[in-house]
C-alpha cells in the first residue's frame, strides 16, 4: 500500500506558462512580456525582486486560481498583472511542488513557500479582494539555473534522477 510520502512524490502532470509579468519597481505597473531571462540565485531580469539571495526570486500563480478569484469577485475581466505575480501557469497544482525542484522551460527552480496576498490586493481588487485571494496567492521560488522562460513553456516537477 502506498504511503502519503509515496503519493506526494507522484506528480506526472505538466503545466504550461500562459503569461509572464515583470515589476520594474515598487508601485509601478507590471510589464507583460513573452519571454523573461532567469538569473540563478537572483531572479528575473527587469523585475524589482531580482537580487542576490532571498526566497522570493520569482512568483508563480495558477491560472485555475485566477479563475477562482474572478468568480469570487464576480470580475470576469480580471487580468493576471493585477495580482502582481510573475508567472501564470495552467495545468499543474503548484502546491504539489512543495519542497520540490521543478522546471519552467529550461530553468530549474525550487519551491520556497507560499505567496500570500498583501494589503495592496484590497485596493487593486476592491472590497474583499484580500480575502478573495487567500489560499489562491500562488508560490515563491528560487532560481537555480540561468535561462529563458517563455509563454508556452512547460512546467514540471523534477524527479531525483533528473536532478542528477
Amino acid at each position: 500500500m502506498l504511503t502519503i510520502y509515496d503519493l506526494i512524490k507522484v506528480l506526472p502532470q505538466q503545466g504550461q506558462v500562459e503569461w509572464i509579468g515583470l515589476r520594474p519597481a515598487k508601485n509601478q505597473m507590471i510589464r507583460n512580456v513573452d519571454t523573461a531571462t532567469a538569473i540563478a540565485g537572483q531572479g528575473l531580469e527587469g523585475d524589482r525582486y531580482k537580487s542576490a539571495g532571498g526566497k522570493r526570486q520569482v512568483t508563480l500563480i495558477q491560472a485555475e486560481h485566477l479563475d477562482a478569484i474572478r468568480s469570487i469577485l464576480k470580475s470576469p475581466d480580471l487580468q493576471p498583472a493585477t495580482l502582481r505575480r510573475n508567472i501564470l501557469v495552467r495545468g499543474i497544482n503548484l502546491l504539489a511542488l512543495k519542497d520540490k525542484e521543478f522546471t519552467v522551460g529550461n530553468v530549474q527552480m525550487v519551491f520556497t513557500g507560499l505567496c500570500h496576498p498583501c494589503s495592496k490586493m484590497e485596493l487593486a481588487l476592491g472590497p474583499g479582494g484580500y480575502n478573495a485571494m487567500r489560499g489562491h496567492g500562488g508560490i515563491n521560488a528560487k532560481i537555480l539555473t540561468d535561462g529563458q522562460i517563455s509563454v508556452g513553456d512547460t512546467v514540471s516537477s523534477l524527479t531525483d534522477y533528473e536532478r542528477g
